[in-house]
């Protein structure tokens, strides 16, 4: 008998979203399929069912987000500020565990990647070796402030975030200020 394909979403969000929560409270080392199941409501059999473990969970949320990224960024060829903004709107739970304080560094390079590839450095200089400390310096910072919009609970409006954010890399803190 097959499941019904919006039973199984639903089922498989209510374990993403329990993990999600988890993730953002504790390292994933600490978190059990016991405890997802718990709180999501279901029984460990359902849950494996759909992931193999913990970590093939948290293998499966990573690729969700980029895969969503890649997606969104198919007919573009580069990401702005809005783009991350939208992202950010839209699967916030999920990256503010993955970003948050026991998130993976690799997870955030890969999602850097995903926005500013090689292709994506046009406005820097060519073959000069401060281009990739600019690049980094730039996404750097447009992630850091995301991730800070995040914890804050958003408590800018997103196109006042998007123009801040805008002015400090077209200006400089000094116009802010």
């Amino acid at each position: 008998m097959k499941k019904q394909p919006e039973i199984t979403k639903k089922t498989r969000q209510s374990f993403i979203g329990v993990f999600c929560e988890l993730y953002c409270q504790k390292p994933i080392e600490k978190i059990t399929v016991q405890e997802i199941t718990n709180k999501s409501g279901y029984n460990r059999s359902t849950f494996y069912q759909y992931f193999t473990d913990v970590y093939d969970l948290l293998s499966f949320v990573e690729n969700d987000i980029l895969d969503y990224i890649r997606e969104k960024m198919k007919n573009k060829e580069q990401a702005d500020t809005r783009d991350i903004l939208l992202l950010f709107e839209e699967k916030g739970a999920c990256l503010n565990a993955l970003l948050g304080d026991y998130g993976n560094i690799r997870f955030s390079e890969k999602l850097k990647g995903e926005f500013f590839s090689d292709a994506q450095k046009y406005c820097f200089p060519k073959d000069n070796s401060v281009t990739p400390y600019l690049l980094e310096f730039q996404v750097s910072t447009a992630f850091s402030l995301l991730r800070l919009w995040q914890r804050r609970q958003k408590d800018l409006p997103p196109d006042e975030l998007y123009n801040l954010i805008d002015m400090l890399f077209t200006s400089g803190i000094s116009s802010v200020i």
